[in-house]
């Protein structure tokens, strides 16, 4: 049974215990079950967090994906209270912050090189709406109106906007809103199969002909239709599926042979999860458009964005001056808030050395977690830069019931482990230590041999 409600008025820091659980309606949640089994975060300090019920636990993926200088770092909260001082918003269309800018700027700075303007969204959802318009809208600058097609990839996650549904590739999310997907959307097979991959380390060599399948799709619908591809470099939500050595680079020539953009969904590996800057950094291949989000503020204040070659950018400014050359936006975008934490934490990032951190700490993630493969229930162990995903086997009629008994009962044992379908994931902050490590791996040892 759900605890009382609070009183109209109620104090914010009014006690766990005394919180209603009837009102809100939580997102990508079992809430039937939240209720008979609720997980109240407290407080969040390090790379710990703690429950209403005074459980403590490793944060084993980052908040979600997000937070990898770890909770309540004092640099952050110096920078929230001095901001919300300064200027807490502004408006962002025809006048700015000069946070947004700097934020830009850093931010073209670590990008690959040629990709240095950055347009502001609140989330990655609206990032890649944003990307999928301005790919449409350049080539129609261009002359090329009929380029209005885009390429996901099965399996793939590119948020819950409508655009983002479309080109996604995960039937749960699609099912519900299939009548009102984006028209002319097509899917690249998903690089996953458990008999060529299964326990590899790092990038599988097996599957680069996969990118093939663009070829087949480009002459099934011609390429002066489609606008642009869309993928993540690695596949994240879906529970790290980690690209065939040479794919990204095969679409990237499929991509600049036929006149397509390629478009990166760096939402999850932007920002130093894989040891570089960027997906793209790391894999060694440069796309025309790159979304972000997450990280760029450590979950902080909500903040996302584009990441667009200068090309791009030029072939819109055209026309009068004093005329709005994109006609797109959101009220929050650049938000000076959002934008003086992203600076501080991109700072921390550079001065604490925490990229190169993240990749150190790759190897140690990888030896760790592989060496669970022959326990009982384990299918397959799949590794990309300081992240790792544990894929089980699913109780007979009840898919998904088996990882979320082992999340459940990981808690337990100190450790919050991300659960999607059959999978564990973990992406643990930057600062992570080997022995951190060795604890997430041996409760999942421990559980699988128990449960």
């Amino acid at each position: 049974m759900a605890p009382a409600s609070t009183s109209a008025g109620a104090s914010p820091t009014a006690s766990p215990t005394t919180t209603s659980l009837d009102h809100y309606w939580m997102p990508f949640t079992a809430n039937r079950y939240f209720k008979t089994h609720p997980k109240l975060v407290t407080k969040a300090e390090g790379s710990y967090v703690t429950f209403a019920d005074g459980r403590k636990a490793f944060d084993c993926l980052s908040g979600l994906w997000c937070s990898p200088l770890g909770h309540a770092h004092p640099k952050l909260v110096e920078t929230v209270k001095r901001q919300a001082e300064t200027v807490d918003f502004c408006a962002p269309f025809q006048i700015a912050n000069p946070w947004a800018h700097q934020l830009a700027g850093k931010i073209a700075g670590m990008a690959p090189a040629g990709m240095n303007r950055v347009f502001f969204t609140n989330s990655g959802s609206e990032a890649v709406d944003t990307a999928l318009k301005i790919a449409m809208a350049y080539h129609r600058l261009r002359g090329e109106a009929g380029r209005t097609r885009f390429i996901g990839r099965e399996r793939g996650y590119h948020g819950v906007g409508f655009g983002g549904i479309s080109v996604g590739g995960l039937g749960p999310n699609r099912k519900m809103f299939s009548p009102l997907t984006l028209p002319g959307v097509d899917h690249l097979p998903h690089t996953h199969n458990l008999k060529e991959m299964a326990f590899t380390r790092g990038q599988p060599t097996w599957g680069a002909h996969l990118a093939d399948e663009l070829e087949r799709i480009v002459a099934l619908h011609d390429a002066s239709n489609i606008a642009a591809v869309i993928v993540e470099p690695f596949a994240g939500s879906t529970g790290i599926l980690v690209p065939p050595v040479g794919y990204l680079q095969r679409l990237r020539e499929i991509c600049t042979k036929h006149g397509i953009l390629l478009i990166f969904d760096e939402v999850i590996s932007g920002f130093g999860r894989l040891g570089s800057n960027f997906g793209a950094q790391h894999y060694g291949v440069t796309p025309d458009l790159m979304t972000f989000a997450k990280q760029v503020t450590n979950g902080v204040i909500p903040m996302g964005g584009v990441i667009a070659k200068q090309e791009i950018y030029d072939t819109f400014m055209t026309g009068p001056e004093h005329a709005i050359e994109f006609s797109h936006g959101y009220t929050y975008s650049g938000h000076p808030m959002a934008a003086a934490v992203g600076l501080t934490v991109l700072d921390l990032m550079q001065q604490d050395g925490l990229i190169q951190r993240a990749a150190e700490m790759a190897p140690v993630i990888e030896d760790a977690f592989h060496s669970l493969k022959g326990e009982p229930g384990i299918l397959d162990i799949r590794n990309a830069g300081l992240s790792a995903a544990v894929e089980l086997e699913p109780i007979a009629g009840k898919p998904g019931l088996r990882a979320l008994n082992l999340f459940e009962a990981a808690i337990d044992e100190g450790q919050l482990f991300r659960a999607a379908g059959d999978t564990l994931a973990v992406a643990p902050p930057y600062l992570v230590s080997k022995d951190e490590i060795g604890r997430m791996v041996d409760t999942i040892r421990k559980l699988v041999r128990k449960c």
